[in-house]
């Protein structure tokens, strides 16, 4: 389930809710007069959107494909701050392949 905000307190807190989206795994809808009218949204899960409604065009597949590369040349690791992670209860930190 995503968090909801209005547009006016989101523009107030944009640094904390791109926190609770990067670290926390949450998903924000951003609304106006109560209705939705942006989300805030992992890069990893843009990526799976944008897999998606590339394979529902002819020859999604490669374009899929495609995306999916350019998405994980394109978004780098950013390492949690240590207030973030306390704040969120993250115990351990995800460094990738090779890194030490």
């Amino acid at each position: 389930m995503a968090y909801e905000i209005p547009v006016t307190q989101a523009r107030a807190e944009l640094a904390d809710l791109i926190n609770r989206v990067v670290y926390g795994g949450e998903r924000v809808v951003v609304t106006r007069h109560g209705k939705p009218l942006a989300a805030l949204v992992s890069a990893a899960d843009l990526a799976r959107l944008d897999a998606l409604d590339a394979a529902e065009e002819p020859g999604g597949e490669q374009v899929a494909s495609s995306v999916s590369r350019i998405r994980e040349s394109a978004v780098r690791e950013v390492p949690s701050a240590p207030r973030e992670r306390q704040r969120f209860g993250i115990a351990a930190e995800y460094r990738g392949p090779g890194v030490s």
